[in-house]
């Protein structure tokens, strides 16, 4: 395997990580050089990112692999975003999504731009997180912050510009932002102006692939810069029949399709339109992930039993089938806390048995996210016509073997699952096609189907799992109800 390597830096919300991706001409492999956690920070009551933290971890994990490295490129969460004043310095640390800014703010922007005027311009889903509502956040709360801003950048492009890149915004990170146009391949003007948000802080947006300066000397290229983008890059696809599921604190399942489809039916079943590295989007939906289960898990350890994922799923595995289930989109479950109590709430409110033991509720959760993941499947293939064989679960989540096996229980369709580190392989892709070193994002596919260690999932028992569906569609019923 030569030495000579591309540089992937890949942060989640829930830790980061820097990447060696290497590529003989035959293999793709990847080694880790630096692993750190991403852990916000609540001061006077506002939830931040600590990206003066990440960014020394960054540094440090890029000086661990520089030697012969070839280029660096840098993916991230999405819908983030920093403010820059005149001089190119950060005007104040970024406002994490699940910051409670946002409340209110869908209605707050509904009432200045009819909700299906946004789709129609963005084909984007609605979620109170969503960049649009943190930034009309900020027009509300007459922030002196828009006033001072020159420069918006996403949390992506930040890193990408501290690093020593030019300060303009990749399409795929842009493309979450619920104001870029896809029609117009621009960002959503008319709905900014009409909100009052400043439009000349907007810079140009730019193709994942595009060269982006240099750091110590070596080359920065943006790959699809939102981690989801770049995670999609590496599913080791063999035709198009197929649907992805990145599973990690979000769960991001969908189609890679050519061209965005705004209609009717993608704006009731609340679909988005994501852009993708290739000339590609990605038609998804958002699920909570699982971001349940580590909050769980947070929870219990507060309280001084600090259980290991593996853990949960076997005491999960061990507990009763189907004994309560929960919609993971229900928006009592987004902000951090005490998720166990939240679910037990919820089932007792939809008047459920409530999950008492670890197990149980650990059961719930994973039950009730593999029949999510089908209601967004049988939504995908229902607006689209598609034909969908298998499911592609990459991602952390591809690891869980008792969500990835009911998981092909609920849909009825061969799951296979890997590789994990998806978004790293699929950073490093895109650098490595800018290079010349691979010819398209197919080429690569076929290498990591080839090489790529892979496990897959049959489905069993769907007699019970499509009988228990119809209880779960009348529950979620009941939670959009209430949205």
């Amino acid at each position: 395997m030569s030495e000579k390597h591309v540089i992937a830096v890949d942060l989640g919300a829930e830790s980061g990580r820097v990447m060696k991706v290497l590529f003989d001409g035959k293999i793709l492999e990847l080694e880790q050089v630096h692993r750190f956690p991403n852990r916000p920070v609540t001061a006077a009551g506002t939830l931040y990112w600590d990206v003066l933290g990440l960014w020394h971890e960054i540094q440090m994990g890029i000086d661990a692999a520089l030697n012969n490295a070839m280029s660096i490129g840098v993916d991230t969460w999405g819908v983030d975003f920093a403010l820059l004043d005149r001089n190119g310095q950060l005007l104040a640390n970024p406002v994490h999504y699940r910051d409670n800014r946002t409340n209110g703010m869908m209605e707050w922007v509904f009432e200045r731009v009819p909700k299906r005027t946004i789709f129609d311009r963005t084909g984007i889903q609605f979620m109170q997180l969503n960049t649009l509502y943190q930034l009309a956040s900020l027009v509300r709360d007459h922030s002196p912050l828009l006033e001072a801003a020159d420069t918006f950048l996403t949390i992506a492009d930040l890193f990408n510009y501290w690093l020593g890149g030019e300060q303009n915004c990749e399409f795929t990170f842009a493309t979450t932002t619920q104001f870029y146009n896809p029609r117009t391949h621009d960002w959503d003007r008319e709905t900014l102006g009409e909100l009052h948000i400043p439009l000349n802080i907007f810079p140009r947006i730019v193709a994942p692939g595009s060269p982006a300066g240099e750091f110590r000397g070596i080359p920065l290229i943006k790959p699809a810069c939102h981690d989801t983008g770049s995670a999609v890059v590496a599913v080791p696809a063999s035709d198009d029949n197929f649907a992805y599921l990145s599973s990690g604190t979000w769960s991001l399942f969908g189609l890679e399709i050519s061209e965005p489809v705004i209609n009717d039916r993608v704006y009731e079943a609340n679909l988005t339109n994501e852009g993708g590295a290739g000339n590609t989007f990605r038609l998804l939906k958002n699920v909570m992930g699982l971001w349940l289960d580590q909050q769980c898990r947070a929870t219990w350890k507060a309280a001084g039993n600090d259980y290991t994922f593996d853990e949960l799923t076997a005491l999960a595995a061990e507990a009763e089938s189907f004994r309560s289930l929960i919609d993971p989109d229900d928006l009592s479950f987004l902000p951090p806390g005490d998720m166990p109590a939240r679910i037990r709430e919820y089932c007792q409110h939809t008047g459920q048995p409530l999950p008492e033991s670890v197990g149980q509720i650990m059961r719930t959760i994973y039950e009730s996210l593999a029949f999510k993941y089908r209601v967004v499947l049988d939504d995908l293939i229902d607006l689209t016509g598609k034909t969908v064989e298998r499911l592609h679960i990459i991602g952390g989540g591809s690891q869980n073997k008792l969500l990835c096996q009911m998981t092909a229980d609920a849909i009825g369709r061969q799951v296979v699952a890997g590789p994990v580190e998806a978004t790293a392989l699929g950073n490093g892709i895109v650098q490595l096609i800018t290079l010349g070193e691979l010819d398209n994002i197919a080429q690569a596919r076929d290498i990591l189907r080839a090489t790529t260690g892979m496990i897959d999932y049959e489905p069993q028992n769907t007699s019970i799992w499509d009988e228990t569906y119809q209880r779960f569609k009348q529950l979620i019923a009941g939670s959009d109800a209430r949205r």
